[in-house]
C-alpha cells in the first residue's frame, strides 16, 4: 500500500513539474519576443530593469530550472533534489510576498519616477539626440496600443503632434486627436488588472504550498521506507 502510494505521489509530482516546466518555456520564450519587439526600456529607464520583458525572462528561467529540478528530484527519488526544491519554493514564496508588500508600501513613489520618466523619455522624443528615433517610436508604440497621446495630453507634444496621436484628419486644421494622457491611462489599466494581479499571486502561492507538501511528504516516504538516494 505504501509503495502505491509514493508511486502515485512520485508520478504525480512528476507530471505538475513537466506541465510547470512547459510554462516556464512558454514565459521564457515570450519575454524574448517582447525583449525583441516591445522595447521600451526607453521610456522608463529609472525602472527599466523591472520592466515587462525583463521581468518574464527571468520568471520563465526560474520556473523552468526549478520545476525540473523537482521533475528530476521525483523520478530519481533524489531526497537531496527534493529537499532543495522543497527550499527554493519556500525562498521564492517569500520572495514574492515581499515584492507585493513593497509595491503596495511604495505605489506612489513608484507612480512619481513613472511620470518623471515619461516626461524625461518625451523631452528626449521631441529633441534631436541620437536615440530620439528609438525613443519617439516607444512612444508611437504605446499611444497606439493605450489610445493616449503624450503624458498628461496631446500639448505635452507642442507643435509637433506625432501622427500616433491623430485619430482623424491627421494632416488638416479640423485633425482628432487622442484626448487622454498616457500617464493617467496607464495607471488606470494597472488598476483595472490589480485584482487579476493579486489573485494570481494567491494562486501562485497555493501550487508552492501543495508543491512544497508534494517535495516534503514523498522526501519523507522516502526516509521511511529506504530507497532512493541519500543526502
Amino acid at each position: 500500500m505504501a509503495q502505491g502510494c509514493l508511486k502515485c505521489l512520485k508520478y504525480t509530482m512528476c507530471f505538475a513539474n513537466f506541465l510547470c516546466f512547459i510554462c516556464g518555456v512558454a514565459v521564457l520564450s515570450f519575454g524574448v519576443y517582447m525583449m525583441v519587439n516591445f522595447r521600451m526600456a526607453a521610456l522608463t529607464p529609472t525602472l527599466a530593469s523591472f520592466n515587462s520583458a525583463n521581468m518574464l525572462l527571468i520568471s520563465g528561467i526560474i520556473i523552468t530550472c526549478v520545476s525540473f529540478l523537482g521533475f528530476l528530484g521525483a523520478l530519481k527519488e533524489n531526497r537531496c533534489l527534493l529537499l532543495t526544491f522543497f527550499l527554493l519554493l519556500f525562498f521564492l514564496m517569500l520572495v514574492e510576498l515581499t515584492a507585493a508588500c513593497l509595491l503596495l508600501m511604495y505605489e506612489s513613489e513608484i507612480g512619481r519616477i513613472v511620470k518623471e520618466d515619461l516626461n524625461k523619455g518625451l523631452e528626449k522624443a521631441k529633441g534631436k539626440t541620437a536615440n530620439a528615433t528609438d525613443v519617439m517610436s516607444e512612444w508611437d508604440l504605446i499611444q497606439v496600443q493605450f489610445d493616449c497621446c503624450g503624458v498628461n495630453n496631446r500639448t505635452d507634444w507642442g507643435d509637433k503632434v506625432p501622427d500616433s496621436c491623430c485619430l482623424s484628419n491627421c494632416n488638416s486644421p479640423q485633425a482628432q486627436y487622442r484626448e487622454k494622457g498616457c500617464l493617467i491611462t496607464l495607471q488606470n489599466w494597472f488598476e483595472e488588472n490589480f485584482l487579476t494581479t493579486g489573485i494570481s499571486v494567491i494562486v501562485l502561492c497555493i501550487i508552492e504550498v501543495l508543491g512544497m507538501c508534494f517535495a516534503m511528504t514523498l522526501f519523507c516516504h522516502i526516509s521511511r521506507s529506504g530507497l532512493g538516494y541519500k543526502l
